[in-house]
This record gives structure tokens, C-alpha cells and sequence, in this order.
């Protein structure tokens, strides 16, 4: 290895006046034409390759030579280290070697000083390669860029070249708890080494890999061969087997690389891993979890139990189910001088209507996971479908309490309605337990979140047991007031007040329809428009039904067949021909600045390439896992997070700010909430700048002190 690395260094010696690069073209990228004192960006060193050439990584195996970047930087700039793309192993089979083909961008971070004028930056740098084919040729090209330093950012046209090769840097952030150690004593200058998975976050995923490898970081006393034994590819207990080759001094303590995986459905993925190299295989009970690995939760069932029944209690006041909470209340009025029994009925009606919807959740769940796709809590949110349906039944419950029609008669008329009251009684009663539970998915409340990371890693039986004990804690307050009728004499006494109260009720239940119509403008666009007509006309057909044929006195049949015709014609002109609704618009992807308000947060969009190169700036940096359907998350991101004091902090800390939409669901934010042992949104991370430290998990309901303590913790 040694020989072939000084001859193809004596060749590139031997070659310098050749500085015209004969089968690669190099030019230099930034993620920004304008960027302001103290910003962060990045430069991208393209190197394009004829068909059939290739050059290497910063590794280059048993031979060739990596790419070497000279900068010639105006004063107050700084380059970090280069971010390197995964290679790919590169044919002849007999002599192992680390490169791209065609096309590599090289990722390098430039630091601004926050005193630099105002004006335009000039950046070059003298470029160095190896390019090869059937020979290797030694080549240089110079590369030049301006940016310029101004009073606000404005990204380039090549930021959306940058952001795709950013994605395919290793991830820094390690899922798995590794170890590494010696398999065999020493024979001759050659060594087995184990690397191991110890305590498998995915096991319950029963993931199995494709494939596995291991591709070093350099070294010059030793080489950890190119051939990798796999002997198991399951998540569960990962294990493979590589050769090492001592040139000079002791046997390596510490083993650098990438760990390339495949799983085949999710494609491949690469982690960047540090590891100390033990003698002996540990004890599995004894291997803490890595720094740079999110901490566990306690993984008692009986724990989770606990935490799942606590946070469908706190459901109860969260706002998304605030306006169901309040038409309860208002049947538990209505019912204070019933018979007990009746009152008992109603209560356990209302939780079988609860619990029998967490049971449609979980097999939904446990349905969606035996497919091999991802599941997340809320995740019918992401279906514009579901939108539609669901904005279309809350207009009608408004409609309803507004008296435009009625299914629930209140007041004095319910005596008087005797048996007919009574069925619409039980009836409304699961309804309000159903739409309780779909109101309250887009709701992560404390305690919460754990339960349900926990359950969607775990067996059927245990997602519907943590499912139901979720649905318990919603329906516990009811049961206990329905069981309980000496209580209920602390709630007001029936009269006229209630009809005016109900009316009332109707206001909020229309906030709730604002609130999913927005969600579905960011499935459908412009188009939405056609959801609120189609929305207009069903207002009109309830009128119609409560005035002519619920409280009509002739003419009912003409009344209801013009209701039909209105529904039916409104769904295919407006929800059909118009709206389209069943084939939503793709999921926007924006580059650059998502910053909603020019004093708002600079945010960038997350990925797991934008995520590991923040990180490799030495700058802390916060991730905002999010959603639009997310009641949660917006009076977070409206009271705790987009609040003078934390955009100074952000400013002041130099803080890159990552923004992670899960409006849709994408399976890449999936598989992070995943790895924080969450189920849905919110979750919000803090990274120091310790590249090696691991992130702060904030919990679901934030503050901004909560906020600023954790951003001072990452500064240090």
C-alpha cells in the first residue's frame, strides 16, 4: 500500500506543470450570493469527470491520492474542514480503492467575521486531484467565486446543488450503540476486529440490512483492509468482521470510518463513528450509551403504561379537543337531573366511543407497520383526504349548534322529546367520544410522547394496550363524573342559558374548521379555494334541511330532494372537477431562508446531510421538528420559539436553526422522531457545538426560558 501511494505521489510531483485538467472540469459553488457579517456558508468544489473517469475520496484506499483544496481567502474568512460525500468502492476488485465517478462536490464551510464591511468577497483556491481511468493523471485547476456581504441573506442559484450533496455526507449522529474490539490476538502484522451493535434502538423494527460495510479513515501505521465479513445483518445484533494490517508502533486503540447500511426500502445510509477498541468483547449490560446517541427513556411497561394514561388526562386541556371538552360538559348540564343510571350510561358510552376509535388508531398502526412503511401518531393528518372529510364534519357540528339544523335537541324540549331525545343522547354521546379522539391526534401532550415512542417500537399487543390506556385517560374524567352524579351538583343548573351556550359552542368549532382548512392549503394551493366553496354550499343544504324539511310543514320531499341535488352537485363541480381533492399537490420543496417575517428566525430546512453539516461548523445548532396540523407546535413556535428573546439568543450564539416540516409525513423525519423515541411532533433539538456531545430534547410544552437555558448549554 506504502509503494503504490509514494509512486502515485512521485507521479503527481513529477506532473505539476501539467495544470490543465484533461478529463475533469472544476469550478467553485456557494450556497449564497449574499450573506451578512458572522453568517456561516458553504462552498462546493465541483469536480466534474469524463464518462469512465473517476477520482478519490479522503481515504483513497490501496491507491491513488485525495483531492487537496489551497484557499486563498480574504482576511476575516475561515474555511472548516472538508465535508466528504460517500464514495463508492471503484473496480479493479484485486486492489480496493475509495472514489466517485462522474460527478463529486466537496463541502467546506466558510466563516465570515461579524466585523467585515459591507462589499463584495473574493474566494479562489488552487484545486488538486488525481483523475483516473486506465491510467491515473495528475491535475489542478484554480477556481474563483464573489460573494457579497451585505444586510441580508440571499441564497444562490447553486444552493439546491449544495443541499442534495449535503445529503449525501455521512450522518455524525449515531443510531446505534457500537463497540469495537479485538477478535484474535495478533498474527504476524494482521488482526480480526469485531464491530458490533450492543443495544439496537431499531430491534423491534425487525430491520434486516441488505448490506453492510466499513469503508476507514486514513492511517499510516495501519490499514483496515478493504473485505467485509458480515456475520449478522440484522438490526438487532449487527455484527461484522474486518482485517487489520499494522505497518508501524502498537495496535490502533481507537478505529475511524464510515459504516455504510442498506436496508433496501429506506436505501442507503452512511454514519460517521469514532470507537475505542477494546481486547475483548463487552458486556452488553455494561456499554453505556455513546455521547453522541439519544439518551432512552425507561423502558418499563409499567412506566409507559403510567405515562400513556397521564397524558390522555392532560388531552383534555389541550387545545385541540377544547371544543368537544366543552359540548361534554355541556351534556353533563343537560343530564345533572336525570336518573343516575342514565347519567352512568351516557359517561361509559362516551369512553367505549373514545376507546373504540384508539383501537381503530392502533390496528391503523400496526397495519401500516407490517406493510414496512413508517407510522406516526397524527399520521392521518398527512392524508389530504382525511382533511377534506374531517373540515367537512366539524362545519356541520358548528352548523348544528347554530341551530341550522338539529340532531340534538336541548333545554326544556328535552323532557318533552321522551324516548327520541334518549337515543339521540347515547348517540351523541359516542359521537363526541370519536371526535374527542380525531381532534386530539394532532396533539402531543407531556408524557405523551414517551408513551407513544415507546408503543410504535413494540409488539401489536403492546400498541393496543398503550393505545387503549391513552383512550382511558381522555374518557377518566367522564367515566368518574358519570359515576359519581353527587358531584355533578357543582355544575350549573339547567335553563335557557344552555342555548345560548351551545350557540357559543359553535364559535370555537369554527376556529376549528380555519385551522384544517389552512392544513388543506398546503395540500391543494390556490385550489383550496374550491374546498371552501364546497364547504358554502353544504351550509346552504343544512339550512335548507332544518328550515323545510326538520321544521317545515309541506313540501318536505321537494325540500330534501333539492338538498340532495345541491350535496351532489356541489361534490362534483367544487370537490371532483375543481378541487381535484383526491390527487393533492406535491409537497413543496423550498431552498434557502424559510424565515417567515424578515425579523423572524433565518430557519433552513432539516435534512440529514443540512443536519450534519451544521453540525460540522462547530456551531450549535436548533432542529424544529414540525407540522401545520400541529396545534402543539404552533403555540410553541408562537410563544416560546418566534419570540424577541430567542432570536437575539440565536443571533448572539451564532445558532444554526433547522426546520423540520412533518406536515406530510416524510419518512426521513419519521425515522429521526423515531430515534428520540417520539411518535409525532413537536420535538424540538438543541446540538452544542461539540460536534461529539449529544443533542437537548426539550420537552413537548415549551417555554422560552426552557428555550434559552438549553441554547446557553450548547454554547459552551
Amino acid at each position: 500500500m506504502i509503494v503504490r501511494k509514494i509512486y502515485c505521489f512521485a507521479a503527481l510531483m513529477l506532473s505539476l506543470a501539467c495544470a490543465r485538467a484533461a478529463h475533469t472540469q472544476v469550478q467553485l459553488l456557494l450556497s449564497a450570493d449574499t450573506a451578512k457579517p458572522g453568517d456561516t456558508i458553504w462552498a462546493g468544489v465541483d469536480l466534474k469527470m469524463e464518462s469512465g473517469w473517476h477520482t478519490y475520496w479522503k481515504n483513497p484506499g490501496e491507491a491513488g491520492q485525495a483531492p487537496d483544496i489551497k484557499w486563498q481567502l480574504p482576511a476575516g474568512v475561515t474555511a472548516g474542514d472538508i465535508q466528504w460525500p460517500l464514495p463508492k468502492k471503484l473496480p479493479p476488485a484485486d486492489v480496493t480503492t475509495y472514489g466517485y465517478q462522474d460527478e463529486v462536490v466537496l463541502l467546506v464551510p466558510l466563516t465570515l467575521a461579524s466585523n467585515l464591511p459591507a462589499g463584495p468577497l473574493n474566494f479562489a483556491a488552487k484545486v488538486s486531484w488525481l483523475e483516473c481511468n486506465e491510467s491515473c493523471i495528475p491535475a489542478s485547476g484554480g477556481v474563483q467565486a464573489v460573494l457579497n456581504v451585505g444586510a441580508d441573506n440571499k441564497t444562490s442559484a447553486d444552493a439546491a446543488t449544495l443541499a442534495e450533496w449535503q445529503s449525501k455526507t455521512p450522518l455524525l449522529d449515531n443510531p446505534y450503540a457500537l463497540s469495537a474490539w479485538w477478535e484474535t490476538p495478533a498474527t504476524n502484522e494482521t488482526r480480526s476486529l469485531i464491530i458490533a451493535n450492543q443495544q439496537p434502538v431499531d430491534a423491534a423494527k425487525n430491520i434486516k440490512f441488505d448490506s453492510v460495510d466499513f469503508f476507514p479513515d486514513a492511517s499510516d501505521a495501519f490499514e483496515v483492509q478493504s473485505a467485509t465479513e458480515i456475520i449478522s445483518a440484522n438490526a438487532a445484533d449487527l455484527r461484522i468482521r474486518k482485517v487489520v494490517k499494522k505497518y508501524s508502533g502498537d495496535w490502533p486503540q481507537e478505529i475511524s470510518g464510515v459504516l455504510v447500511l442498506n436496508d433496501g426500502g429506506n436505501g442507503e445510509r452512511a454514519i460517521q463513528i469514532k470507537l475505542p477498541v477494546g481486547n475483548a468483547a463487552p458486556s452488553s449490560k455494561t456499554i453505556p450509551n455513546p455521547d453522541n446517541s439519544p439518551a432512552s427513556p425507561a423502558q418499563s411497561l409499567w412506566h409507559m403504561l403510567l405515562f400513556a394514561f397521564i397524558g390522555g388526562l392532560i388531552l383534555n386541556i389541550m387545545p385541540c379537543v377544547l371544543p368537544v371538552i366543552a359540548l361534554k360538559i355541556l351534556g353533563f348540564v343537560s343530564e345533572a337531573k336525570s336518573e343516575p343510571r342514565r347519567v352512568r350510561n351516557l359517561g361509559l358510552i362516551y369512553a367505549v366511543g373514545v376507546l373504540l376509535s384508539f383501537l381503530v388508531l392502533a390496528t391503523l398502526v400496526i397495519g401500516v407497520k407490517a406493510a414496512g412503511n413508517h407510522a406516526g401518531w397524527g399520521m392521518q393528518f398527512g392524508s389530504p383526504v382525511f382533511i377534506v372529510c374531517l373540515t367537512t364534519l366539524v362545519t356541520l357540528v358548528a352548523l348544528n349548534l347554530f341551530g341550522v339544523f338539529e340532531v340534538i335537541l336541548g333545554g326544556g324540549a328535552l323532557n318533552a322529546a321522551g324516548e327520541l331525545a334518549s337515543k339521540h343522547g347515547a348517540a351523541g354521546a359516542f359521537f363526541n367520544g370519536v371526535l374527542a379522539t380525531v381532534l386530539a391526534t394532532p396533539c402531543t401532550a407531556p408524557f405523551l410522547g414517551a408513551a407513544l415512542g415507546f408503543a410504535f417500537a413494540q409488539s401489536a399487543a403492546v400498541i393496543v394496550l398503550i393505545f387503549l390506556t391513552v383512550g382511558l385517560g381522555l374518557a377518566s374524567p367522564y367515566i368518574l363524573l358519570s359515576w359519581n352524579p353527587a358531584w355533578l351538583k357543582f355544575l350549573p343548573k339547567p335553563g335557557a342559558w344552555m342555548e345560548k351556550f351551545k350557540i357559543a359552542m359553535g364559535f370555537p368549532m369554527l376556529a376549528t374548521v380555519i385551522w384544517l382548512f389552512n392544513i388543506a392549503a398546503s395540500s391543494y394551493g390556490k385550489n383550496v379555494l374550491w374546498l371552501g366553496i364546497f364547504l358554502v354550499v353544504v351550509a346552504f343544504a343544512a339550512w335548507i334541511f332544518g328550515e323545510f324539511v326538520q321544521r317545515g310543514r309541506s313540501s318536505k320531499g321537494v325540500a330534501l330532494a333539492f338538498v340532495v341535488i345541491l350535496l351532489l352537485g356541489g361534490y362534483e363541480f367544487a370537490l371532483e372537477k375543481e378541487l381535484d381533492w383526491r390527487n393533492a399537490l406535491p409537497p413543496k420543496v423550498t431552498t434557502g431562508s424559510l424565515k417567515e417575517s424578515a425579523e423572524g428566525i433565518d430557519w433552513q430546512r432539516w435534512s440529514p446531510g443540512a443536519l450534519a453539516v451544521a453540525r460540522a461548523s462547530g456551531q450549535p445548532v436548533l432542529v424544529d421538528f414540525t407540522a401545520d396540523w400541529c396545534l402543539t407546535c404552533q403555540v410553541n413556535k408562537k410563544t416560546s420559539i418566534e419570540v424577541a428573546t430567542v432570536r437575539e439568543k440565536l443571533k448572539s450564539l451564532n445558532v444554526i436553526a433547522l426546520l423540520g416540516d412533518y406536515t406530510h409525513f416524510p419518512d426521513a423525519i419519521t425515522a429521526e422522531l423515531n430515534r428520540y423515541h417520539r411518535a409525532g411532533v413537536p420535538l424540538v433539538l438543541v446540538y452544542p457545538k461539540n460536534i461529539d456531545a449529544a443533542a437537548i430534547v426539550l420537552p413537548e410544552v415549551l417555554t422560552p426560558s426552557l428555550v434559552l437555558a438549553a441554547l446557553d448549554r450548547a454554547a459552551k
